[in-house]
């Protein structure tokens, strides 16, 4: 007798779990009601321009990114961000990765030109006397990367 109530027990748990998966699948519509946009009437701002580094980086990996927008971005970068913390010791500061690699990719990339890569460069030299060897090794890594 004590085996037939289980089961029965059994039975009705599962008939009662089946009705809550049923009412769980098939909710009203309520829930799916689509949101209306709401219309600004602010005239959109004109779009600032980015002048943190990483927007300025991201311009640079770009490989269909023109020549133009290349020495606007390097322009940028020696404006807002020229200046390398100092030397730790001999050792360079961790910072100077980020200008090395611009230096690489701008002598790598397809757009780039004499006039460019001298120009960042010159610059670059003058904000940071203490760099100017490792600045030139850069330099001459990305030249040398190029295959020409």
């Amino acid at each position: 007798m004590d085996i037939v109530l289980l089961i029965k027990s059994i039975m009705g748990l599962v008939v009662i779990l089946g009705i809550l998966i049923a009412f769980f699948l098939y909710t009203p519509s309520g829930k799916k009601k689509e949101k209306k946009e709401k219309k600004s009437y602010i005239q959109p701002s004109k779009p600032k321009p980015k002048h943190e580094l990483k927007d300025l980086l991201a311009v640079i990996r770009n490989k269909h990114a023109t020549t133009e927008e290349l020495a606007e971005a390097l322009e940028l970068i020696i404006k807002y961000h020229g200046h390398i913390h100092p030397k730790l010791g001999i050792r360079t500061h961790s910072d100077f990765d980020i200008y090395s690699e611009v230096l690489l990719r701008i002598c790598r990339h397809p757009n780039t030109n004499k006039g460019i890569i001298i120009k960042f460069d010159k610059e670059l030299e003058k904000l940071n006397p203490d760099y100017v060897r490792e600045i030139n090794d850069s330099l001459t890594k990305g030249l040398n990367s190029r295959g020409i």
